[in-house]
């Protein structure tokens, strides 16, 4: 089973954080105190992060099915029907995918840091990173990255966090999720159709310059969405502007658990 921690356990709602590829729940440091005086939450490690299973353990191909299917897994062992999830970058792709395909387990989402598409100049970076990747430590192709995709001052303290993190991922485990990276566009493009109910909190610095523009094209039209841009922020917001982040996020998550009350009533 996945590594997993409850860090809070005596509300009626469940918050589960899902953290970037080559990261961890530390990238939740600044949410966690916040989050629990209002829910249960719980960080969850994918495979290949913290104590988690490696890629490798598995008796199937790696992918983003077997990766839900290991979410819902521990979901199940804690007795979660449903939940609010909060992810950052990859763990945003991620609740996409578990919107488009479990979209029962999903009570509402805030997703960090979105990516809905790789713009063209980020696809071109992430074939370079594909022809390269043989050539390198991986954890030279991760700075690279982490550079680009954050490259101003105050960006620094979230670019320093998510290579400080990497380090305790190995190469085989990395390049595993990069060879998910093409399936990115696919989680989004159903999510509209498969769970038009789910409610969506997207939260975005607008110095997210390789994403922040597709975003705001992609989920235009879309009813059960909401958008919070944050100006001198970059991709991630959460540890950029936490104070921010948490406020605009957890009244949303009170705004769903309103919501759903008056329906059940």
């Amino acid at each position: 089973m996945l590594e997993y921690k409850v860090h809070q356990e005596e509300f009626e709602e469940y918050v589960i954080f899902l953290h970037g590829i080559g990261g961890n729940s530390t990238v939740f440091g600044k949410q966690l105190n916040e989050f629990k005086k209002q829910y249960n939450v719980i960080t969850v490690h994918l495979p290949g992060h913290g104590k988690s299973p490696s890629v490798k353990s598995y008796d199937e191909r790696f992918s983003i099915e077997l990766n839900l299917r290991e979410v819902l897994k521990v979901m199940d062992h804690l007795n979660i029907d449903r939940a609010h999830f909060v992810g950052v970058s990859l763990g945003s792709i991620f609740i996409h995918a578990l919107m488009q395909r479990y979209p029962h387990r999903v009570k509402s989402a805030v997703l960090a840091g979105c990516i809905t598409r790789f713009t063209p100049f980020a696809s071109i970076l992430l074939k370079l990173g594909d022809g390269i990747k043989s050539l390198m430590p991986f954890l030279w192709l991760y700075r690279i990255f982490a550079y680009i995709m954050m490259p101003k001052n105050n960006h620094a303290v979230s670019r320093k966090l998510f290579i400080r993190e990497a380090k305790k991922m190995n190469r085989e485990c990395f390049l595993s999720w990069y060879r998910l990276t093409p399936f990115v566009k696919s989680t989004y493009q159903l999510v509209q159709t498969k769970a038009p109910h789910i409610p969506k909190l997207y939260i975005s610095g607008r110095e997210d310059h390789l994403f922040v523009k597709a975003l705001e094209e992609d989920i235009q039209g879309d009813p059960s969405a909401e958008t919070v841009f944050l100006d001198d922020c970059g991709h991630v917001c959460n540890v950029e502007k936490p104070a921010d982040f948490n406020k605009h996020a957890l009244e949303f998550l009170s705004r769903q658990s309103v919501c759903q009350l008056k329906r059940v009533q």
